[in-house]
């Protein structure tokens, strides 16, 4: 018997790596979101599948063992955790879907991330629906805001798809990231910052993507210290 540690396929294809000096690099930012939102898909489709079996074995245990704490725990994080994954693959995948106030809502139940968040929607306009990059963008706008909240508190959309959208957060410890105005009128800088820390990616992805489907991002001067400016998102070709 063969050790199958050492066996050798002679007739398996023989794939050639290209060294990095001889790779062409990657510089046009819209080739570039499409690899990622493809990865995202596709890393979002494999963990919501397992995540999905998960759940549904949690659920009959915790009827089985009704009252046991530690098995509520376990359920009401995986239910939490698919919401988070539906939420990123809404904001990071390929845009495909109109969003309206109540798939709005219901992605903003992925936002918390074991924080106290909530998501006012009541002053956006009735019947409001983003069409799917408007969306997108808009979703990344959340997704940030919630980062601005380490304290938790309240993030505020108002406006309208036909003109701006503005986001506001109000929180113990509300404040935007101190990076966040230089990205949203520097491309070249939020081009930089994605090759940085990857705890910080939110930012100069939500620049960037605002950038690449023509819209502005924009933050008004603070009128206090003490309370965060809102970001606007201006919906025009820019």
């Amino acid at each position: 018997m063969r050790d199958s540690a050492t066996i050798v396929c002679n007739n398996a294809p023989k794939v050639a790596l290209i060294p990095s000096e001889e790779a062409p690099p990657v510089t046009d930012v819209s080739q570039s979101l499409s690899l990622a939102e493809a990865l995202c898909a596709r890393l979002c489709h494999d963990l919501s599948g397992i995540l999905a079996a998960l759940t549904g074995v949690l659920e009959i245990a915790a009827e089985e063992q009704s009252g046991n704490e530690t098995i509520t725990i376990a359920t009401d994080t995986a239910v939490e955790l698919g919401e988070r994954l539906k939420l990123l693959r809404a904001a990071w995948g390929p845009p495909t879907d109109d969003l309206d106030i109540t798939r709005l809502a219901t992605y903003g139940t992925g936002l918390a991330a074991g924080r106290r968040i909530a998501l006012d929607l009541a002053a956006l306009e009735t019947g409001t629906v983003f069409p799917p990059a408007e969306g997108r963008v808009v979703l990344n706008l959340l997704l940030l805001a919630a980062e601005a909240l380490p304290g938790g508190g309240t993030i505020t959309l108002s406006g309208s798809p036909a003109t701006e959208v503005r986001v506001v957060i109000a929180g113990p410890r509300a404040a935007w990231p101190a990076a966040v105005g230089p990205l949203l009128s520097d491309e070249a800088a939020a081009r930089q910052a994605v090759t940085g820390n990857p705890r910080n990616i939110q930012a100069p992805l939500t620049a960037l993507l605002a950038s690449a489907h023509g819209f502005c991002l924009s933050m008004p001067t603070a009128i206090s210290p003490t309370v965060p400016p809102p970001l606007v998102l201006t919906l025009f070709s820019s």
